[in-house]
């Protein structure tokens, strides 16, 4: 319908103009012409390549009709996560749990600033839309982790400021909720990277084979460095 509509306004000017030989009637001709070429390369761009997407999810299955700008934020968004403590383990005795809480934070601000902003792709008029699978991970998994264990720690810190979080009483009982919220984010994560396209997205958020046997053999060279330093 829209090479239709294009190809009748070219022929409409082409024949008016050969008819008047007006140069006001061609600029204007011109100009009407650009405009519906504008506006249909943009529609063609956020319509073309519909793929539909079915997610499973705890409780709920959803269904998508992804286009080009949906997944684009998908895999926005799916990033966003893979590379921070929403989805990278906290192994106990490592990390900081202050700069976890950070992380968190700036991932929800992330997530919530393009729905409040408007810069988020409408809406789908058919099917699920994205912004229901991102309002599921601020409002029941992000807010209320956050809302917990953010006013318990700064509480223990400006009560203790020369100590330590491990002496902090909550330590262990905060890293056991950031991995339950992790096992509960992970399956919205996974389905970002599906919206968006990516095969098999779940091994991103892994550590690769050859990550785990670098780091369970060691690096050529590193033990032999190492045996020679403790001799």
């Amino acid at each position: 319908m829209l090479a239709a509509t294009v190809g009748a306004v070219i022929g409409v000017a082409a024949y008016s103009i050969s008819r008047t030989g007006g140069q006001l009637l061609s600029v204007v001709v011109g100009g009407v012409v650009g405009v519906a070429l504008a506006i249909g390369t943009d529609v063609y761009r956020r319509s073309v390549q519909l793929t539909e997407v079915r997610l499973v999810l705890p409780g709920s299955e959803m269904t998508f009709k992804a286009n080009t700008d949906m997944r684009q934020a998908a895999l926005r968004m799916f990033f966003q996560a893979a590379t921070r403590v929403a989805t990278r383990p906290l192994d106990d005795g490592s990390g900081n749990l202050r700069e976890a809480l950070a992380s968190l934070k700036t991932l929800f601000d992330m997530y919530r600033e393009p729905l409040e902003s408007g810069s988020a792709p409408p809406p789908p008029s058919d099917g699920d839309s994205v912004h229901e699978l991102v309002l599921d991970i601020l409002n029941f998994e992000l807010a209320p982790f956050l809302a917990t264990w953010h006013p318990r720690l700064r509480a223990f810190e400006e009560a203790h400021p020369d100590e330590d979080e491990t002496a902090w009483p909550h330590n262990a009982e905060f890293r056991q909720a950031l991995r339950e919220l992790q096992r509960n984010l992970r399956p919205y994560i996974v389905g970002l990277g599906e919206i968006a396209g990516i095969r098999n997205p779940e091994r991103h958020l892994r550590r690769s084979a050859w990550h785990a046997a670098r780091h369970t053999v060691g690096v050529p060279g590193q033990d032999a460095a190492r045996r020679s330093a403790i001799g």
